[in-house]
């Protein structure tokens, strides 16, 4: 009797495959087909915990999760026995260390972000954390982040999903982020909202404020947020509808040229109050960006910083054509970014931020290396606070509760906790990237050099940076623009975005 209610429902199982029309494999294989729905549901986790090696995982390989959550948590981060890494394979990189190591300085630097048009500069830390959304991301995990800020004395990017209490509560610096939507200072038709703007810019804690042009991971479209984690909370903060999915739009409507651009970043500074203001974006056409760097020129302002963010970023959810084939590597975004500045005489007055797939002490290096002043991390900071790479952040079933708004998941994050281990990864991480540059020969970011990083580019031949790119001399641009970048430079206009 106990065995017939099992049989019975293993019988109505098979009725129904083989009378549905939905799935071939339930009408040829009725019940035996489960099997196969089944193992393609878990099988990201038997890759991930039984198939992928230690360093072949994507997009983060098991030794650089190990290694953030060792650091994160205060354990020991060293590895026995060499490197699992082919040295001679095409493609790999390596740092140069000097004969004559420096010790390693007892205090991090920072970097003065603020040009001659700001009043309130800000010193920057090495290493922050990157923009991530309240929405995006649980209430916990902005609490934890916001908190280990405050605790390690770094900034904590909003995101763009807009300014919340729980960015605010623990007291962090934050660097408040204004995307397409101008969430938290939109109007009730989506525009730009200047007086709201002005009101939430001069908190306390708002050092800097960043206009979201493009973000790496989706260049071109504006960011998406799922209906079912726009709960009234959010919906609040971003002054949006409840439950239903918020598409920011891919352009702005405050401006439409690159001169607009530059007059819209400095409006943005003046209703701030001089705080450091800059835009993020992912690098696309150059001619574009020497647009903007034109405009900069004719107008006489320009941003205190620009965040260049790479192709390799992350996102909660985009399309994955735009994650895969859209937008410029962050090397040679930054590569684009620093040498324009360079060239037209700009630099000295702009720092860089760097962003997309800085997790270690030697990410950072090679981006301070690359043209960056300093670097923001996103996904290394949610590893801090629990994540455990399950990619499922854009369904609201986040199993660590960092990026969910489901109460019951998210509860699982400890804020006190996951608060601590922020605090230890920033500081471990960039302590990291200090003995790195001690190793060299180096005390201070501004000391590194192109020849100081190399690249296997064949099996026979190793290349430095400086020999592989091309790099411009201060106002080169200005005075005489090399061959290959002639061109470009000649069809930059001010009053366009040329493609």
């Amino acid at each position: 009797m106990c065995a017939a209610v099992p049989l019975t429902l293993v019988g109505l199982l098979g009725v129904w495959d083989l009378a549905q029309r939905k799935h071939s494999v339930l009408r040829n294989y009725p019940v035996l087909g489960h099997a196969r729905f089944l193992l393609e549901r878990i099988r990201p986790e038997l890759q991930q915990y039984f198939v992928e090696r230690n360093y072949d995982g994507r997009p983060f390989d098991r030794d650089t999760r190990s290694i953030v959550y060792e650091r994160a948590k205060g354990t020991a981060a060293e590895e026995p026995f060499g490197t699992e890494r082919d040295v001679y394979e095409t493609g790999y990189e390596f740092l140069v260390p000097s004969m004559a190591p420096r010790p390693v300085p007892q205090t991090p630097p920072r970097i003065r972000i603020g040009g001659p048009d700001c009043t309130r500069p800000y010193d920057m830390a090495l290493l922050n954390v990157s923009a991530m959304s309240f929405g995006s991301l649980s209430a916990n995990a902005v609490l934890a982040l916001n908190g280990g800020a405050a605790a390690g004395g770094f900034a904590h990017d909003t995101g763009e999903g807009g300014l919340s209490e729980y960015h605010l509560r623990p007291g962090g610096d934050l660097v408040w982020e204004i995307g397409t939507g101008y969430f938290g200072c939109r109007t009730d038709d989506g525009a730009f909202n200047p007086a709201e703007f002005a009101e939430k810019a001069a908190h306390d804690q708002v050092k800097c404020v960043s206009l979201k042009l493009s973000q790496g991971a989706k260049p071109g479209i504006g960011g998406v947020l799922p209906g079912a984690k726009v709960n009234a909370e959010i919906a609040r903060v971003r002054e949006v509808p409840q439950g239903e999915t918020v598409i920011s739009p891919p352009y702005h409507r405050e401006f439409s040229t690159p001169r607009e651009l530059v007059r819209f970043i400095a409006r943005m500074r003046e209703l701030s109050g001089g705080k450091p203001t800059g835009f993020k974006l992912c690098p696309g056409s150059r001619r574009q960006f020497l647009s903007v760097c034109k405009a900069m020129l004719e107008e006489g302002t320009a941003p205190d910083f620009i965040i260049v963010d790479g192709a390799e970023g992350g996102t909660g959810a985009a399309p994955l054509e735009f994650a895969d084939q859209l937008g410029t590597p962050l090397t040679d975004g930054l590569l684009t970014v620093h040498n324009a500045l360079i060239g037209t005489g700009l630099r000295d007055r702009i720092r860089i931020g760097a962003s997309g797939k800085i997790a270690t002490g030697a990410d950072l290096v090679k981006r301070l290396l690359q043209g960056a002043d300093y670097g923001n991390a996103a996904r290394a900071m949610m590893f801090a606070v629990g994540c455990i790479q399950a990619q499922r952040c854009h369904t609201n079933t986040c199993p660590t509760g960092v990026t969910t708004q489901d109460p019951r998941r998210a509860r699982a994050l400890d804020v006190g906790d996951k608060t601590i281990r922020v605090q230890r990864l920033q500081q471990a991480t960039v302590a990291s990237a200090q003995q790195i540059m001690a190793s060299m020969g180096v005390t201070e970011p501004a000391g590194l050099r192109p020849h100081m990083l190399r690249r296997r580019v064949d099996p026979f031949t190793v290349r430095s940076y400086e020999e592989m790119y091309e790099w411009l001399a201060p106002g080169q641009l200005l005075a005489e623009a090399p061959e290959s970048w002639a061109a470009d430079w000649q069809a930059a206009d001010p009053d366009r975005f040329t493609v």
